[in-house]
């Protein structure tokens, strides 16, 4: 590298890198470090040059690999940027350029060097890597330094206390990517890691007392969303040949040009990731969500889970429970108005899964907001644009919808919350609902989206869940959101009526034949009739609590009622069908006696009359319909994949090679 300009394919021929990497160990005092961290060379403009960078750097890394235990040239190297750290207050505040970009440089070569270290070593050998300590002849073992505890507490200080500057923005998103990379030690496993490198420094020791100091600022720079700074402000020097590698490197993230490859395993697709307007936001979400599903210490839980569970609001003044470690404050209007703008990406709309269901004054504060349809609009925007999204962020949503709808108070306030032409919802112009009847809609959407396609039975309880938490609170239901309710138990009915002629014709053929094997019909029969008793309590639940608020509903079913007909009688729907007949009795015969040829308008004004004359106590009651989001056992099986393919298709300036990735199954474009 050094002071003058080079290229990718010049890298393994390079002096300076020869030199890093070869046998001849070189002194921290060294002026040879000037030297080396003086480089720039053009930035890769495409996924292809930045998979070069990679193959071009290899071999200087093997051969550091294999000479560093000897020549201890990369602890020479952390020492330097040590050093240097310890001035990097100061040099922000004096705008000391060219000792920042220097530093930033050698943090940078410290990042892609410790990427390949871990890739290639186990636990152990990554420590010794960074144990190496010179001894002079005759001498015996004094305690060696662990470099890389140092190095990791130094990055923790860099983030939470350097102050975000012009000149410091991309230091801080270079050292955020580090311990990235010093975690990724997970993505070369297969099996969830329960014990590692991580746990011992990050959960112990000195790296300890940082912990709700670094995810509060990781908070921040999320709620903050601070952009990179503009061209002709960055700290790098200027070259005719594009600028210096690592102003190239951030600039270059921006535009998006990293996501190399997409994720097969963890979701039917990828997510497109839009343009990074901050990367110093985007990589701390990914850390801080790497940080918080770290699983737990063999003799400690997780600290960083502990404080994102446990942070509180600024106007919150009452004190912390002397129980509760990691305490901190943040203000929660920033944090919620972040949490609405930023849930295109699966990893605020995780941010906001992880929030809700851990942390218990977030939950609250939500739930109690006036303009809650700022959060909820953009979640059934996800579910709304299924077939784009990959089946963890819809997965997300759906838990995030469920979740909120086990409050009654917000089951009831969205009703009240009257919105005007939403854009996005393409099957019928809406041009006024309230945000309840539209959450329906979309929760109906994605059920018969899911019958036609998935047939995932976990997404089809979670709909169905959230359905049904809301039913005794629907209020002044929308017509089409009446005849869609009424459209998917007809969808249900059909689909239960093919299975069960299926069964029969399987049954007799089975008389005829006794060597093919038949179909699991019974089995089909089994979840389906599930489902429509399901749906027969939501409707039952509504009519039940609120069928005077609910003429809408009863119009669809009295216009549908020969649809129910076939479940009078079902041995499996006969308790649940009781109200409902009776309702369609009812005011089927008030309209009788009304005449024929009834308007629409007329009709609905029989119903509303005769709600009123419905006898309450002739309703029977059934137990309230309430359902619980409970996380699976053993979470981190879902958690840890689904954050690191996050990581892998939008860390910002970092690659890994496909073929070492064991965590999960990768298809490259």
């Amino acid at each position: 590298m050094g002071s003058n300009s080079s290229r990718i394919s010049d890298l393994p021929k390079n002096e300076y890198l020869k030199k890093l990497s070869g046998t001849e160990s070189v002194s921290e005092n060294d002026p040879f470090w000037n030297q080396l961290l003086s480089f720039s060379f053009p930035a890769p403009t495409s996924s292809s040059e930045l998979k070069l960078l990679e193959e071009a750097t290899i071999s200087v890394c093997k051969a550091l690999v294999e000479n560093n235990p000897r020549t201890g040239n990369l602890g020479a190297l952390i020492k330097v940027f040590l050093s240097r750290t310890k001035e990097l207050k100061l040099s922000a505040e004096c705008q000391n350029h060219i000792f920042i970009w220097q530093t930033h440089n050698a943090l940078f070569i410290i990042c892609c060097l410790l990427k390949v270290f871990i890739c290639e070593m186990s636990d152990e050998e990554l420590q010794l890597q960074f144990t190496y300590e010179e001894k002079s002849p005759g001498s015996f073992g004094s305690d060696s330094e662990d470099l890389l505890e140092e190095l990791l507490c130094c990055l923790m200080q860099l983030i939470t206390d350097i102050p975000l500057l012009d000149i410091t923005y991309e230091i801080s998103v270079e050292a955020i990517s580090t311990m990235v990379v010093f975690l990724s030690c997970q993505l070369f496993h297969k099996e969830i890691l329960r014990q590692s490198i991580s746990h011992k420094y990050l959960m112990q020791g000195p790296c300890l007392p940082y912990t709700s100091k670094l995810v509060k600022t990781l908070l921040y720079n999320f709620i903050r969303q601070e952009k990179p700074p503009p061209p002709g402000a960055h700290i790098y020097p200027q070259q005719s040949d594009g600028g210096g590698l690592l102003y190239g490197l951030a600039s270059g993230v921006a535009t998006g040009l990293w996501t190399v490859f997409t994720l097969g395993g963890v979701g039917s697709k990828a997510a497109a990731s839009p343009e990074l307007s901050s990367p110093l936001a985007n990589q701390s979400l990914l850390l801080l969500l790497v940080l918080a599903n770290l699983t737990d210490a063999p003799d400690a839980p997780n600290p960083y889970r502990q404080a994102i569970m446990s942070f509180k609001n600024t106007q919150d003044s009452s004190p912390f429970p002397s129980s509760i470690p990691h305490a901190f404050q943040i203000n929660f209007n920033s944090l919620y108005t972040a949490l609405c703008e930023q849930q295109t990406s699966d990893q605020a709309t995780l941010l906001l899964y992880t929030l809700l269901h851990q942390n218990s004054n977030v939950r609250t504060y939500m739930l109690a907001r006036t303009d809650m349809e700022n959060l909820v609009l953009p979640i059934l925007e996800i579910l709304y644009h299924v077939e784009e999204r990959n089946s963890h962020h819809v997965y997300m949503a759906l838990i995030i919808l469920l979740i909120l709808t086990e409050d009654d108070g917000f089951n009831r306030s969205i009703h009240e919350v009257i919105l005007k032409n939403i854009t996005w919802y393409s099957e019928r112009v809406l041009t006024e609902i309230s945000l309840g009847s539209l959450l329906i809609l979309v929760v109906i959407r994605t059920i018969q989206y899911n019958m036609t396609r998935t047939r995932d039975k976990y997404l089809h309880t979670n709909c169905l869940a959230a359905l049904a938490n809301m039913s005794a609170q629907f209020r002044s239901l929308h017509q089409y959101a009446a005849q869609r309710i009424i459209s998917l138990f007809s969808l249900l009915s059909k689909k239960h009526n093919k299975v069960l002629e299926q069964a029969t014709q399987s049954l007799r053929g089975s008389l005829s034949s006794d060597d093919v094997p038949l179909p699991d019909y019974a089995q089909d029969l089994n979840v389906i009739e599930e489902v429509i008793r399901m749906m027969l309590e939501i409707i039952n639940s509504c009519l039940t609590n609120s069928l005077h608020h609910n003429p809408n509903l009863v119009y669809a079913l009295l216009y549908k009622r020969d649809l129910f007909e076939q479940f009078r009688t079902h041995p499996s729907f006969q308790d649940i069908m009781q109200n409902i007949d009776l309702v369609i009795t009812f005011f089927s015969s008030r309209l009788l006696q009304a005449g024929a040829e009834l308007s629409v308008e007329r009709v609905l004004e029989i119903i509303k009359q005769g709600v009123v004359a419905l006898p309450k106590d002739r309703l029977k009651k059934f137990p309230e319909l309430k359902f619980k989001y409970v996380e699976e056992e053993q979470p981190e099986e879902f958690f840890i994949p689904y954050v690191w393919s996050l990581v892998y298709n939008s860390a910002v300036g970092l690659y890994w090679n496909p073929q070492d990735v064991q965590l999960f199954t990768m298809d490259s474009d």
